[in-house]
């Protein structure tokens, strides 16, 4: 029985290896190796055996795997104390949980208002 406003979730398994594009309206759920680019308007999940090297465009996202690539999150991003994450990322709001690896640069808060506005 689905709830009003719950999410459809992606899953890609442990055993699966996509290269290419993942584009979407949905959550998805990683704990196999994604290489390419992710662009989702929902929650990305990598999970702790999950592998990502891409670009990737998200709503919010929960890591505990393995992310190189850079990340533009709209929300929330959380590395988990299991994380690696090896890049830029660019977020509203930051969570690092102790044991978590981030190299790279990191801007967060509220994105300014366009120049050319002024």
């Amino acid at each position: 029985m689905a709830i009003k406003g719950e999410q459809e979730i992606t899953q890609i398994g442990h055993s699966v290896t996509i290269k290419g594009d993942v584009s979407g309206k949905s959550d998805v759920r990683v704990a196999g190796t994604i290489n390419g680019s992710i662009s989702i308007e929902g929650e990305l999940i990598v999970e702790r055996q999950g592998m990502v090297e891409a670009e990737i465009k998200t709503t919010t996202a929960v890591i505990a795997g393995t992310v190189k690539g850079n990340i533009d999150v709209a929300e929330k991003l959380i590395l988990e104390s299991s994380s690696q994450f090896v890049g830029n990322i660019k977020t509203k709001q930051l969570i690092i949980q102790e044991g978590a690896i981030f190299q790279g640069n990191c801007q967060m808060g509220l994105k300014p208002a366009a120049k050319e506005d002024k």
